[in-house]
């Protein structure tokens, strides 16, 4: 059991798997704030930086994988707040590709009100981490994405 689910009432994402239309390093490209993102991954990472260059190099980096790199950078100047927006910056981003893509949304619908989870061994945070403790916050912003989109379509 996770989270009070059965198993078989989970539907399990990995952020990092560019194949799963729902993960962040998915090659969906969409527009936001004026600019084109080639994936949630490269708008997140650049949303942690103040310098528009390196915002910049971010955005046009060549995957997903490579935006992740850039965004562990410890020398660029983050954002003061990052830590109080980080989760609004994936949500934003991870919605826009849902309205961006139907399909994608309609990925989400479809799952009706199973839980949802980041199964990431390592990360606490956006995962439910090794020991399935983590936050799983990945997993909740796709459920509240799930229950806007349902409300917008009602």
């Amino acid at each position: 059991m996770l989270f009070g689910h059965k198993e078989k009432e989970l539907l399990t994402v990995c952020r990092t798997d560019v194949d799963d239309p729902l993960a962040s390093y998915s090659p969906h490209a969409f527009e936001l704030d004026g600019f084109t993102w080639p994936s949630v991954e490269h708008y997140f990472n650049a949303m942690r930086y103040v310098d528009p260059a390196y915002v910049e190099k971010i955005r046009q980096s060549a995957s997903p994988q490579d935006a992740a790199k850039l965004g562990k950078s410890w020398w660029q100047k983050k954002r003061k707040d990052w830590d109080q927006v980080k989760v609004t910056m994936m949500t934003r981003a991870t919605y826009i590709k849902c309205r961006t893509y139907p399909e994608i949304a309609q990925l989400l619908l479809d799952s009706g009100d199973i839980a949802i989870s980041e199964v990431s061994q390592y990360d606490y945070f956006w995962g439910v981490g090794r020991d399935l403790r983590g936050k799983n916050a990945y997993g909740q912003m796709l459920m509240d994405i799930r229950d806007k989109l349902r409300e917008e379509s009602a």
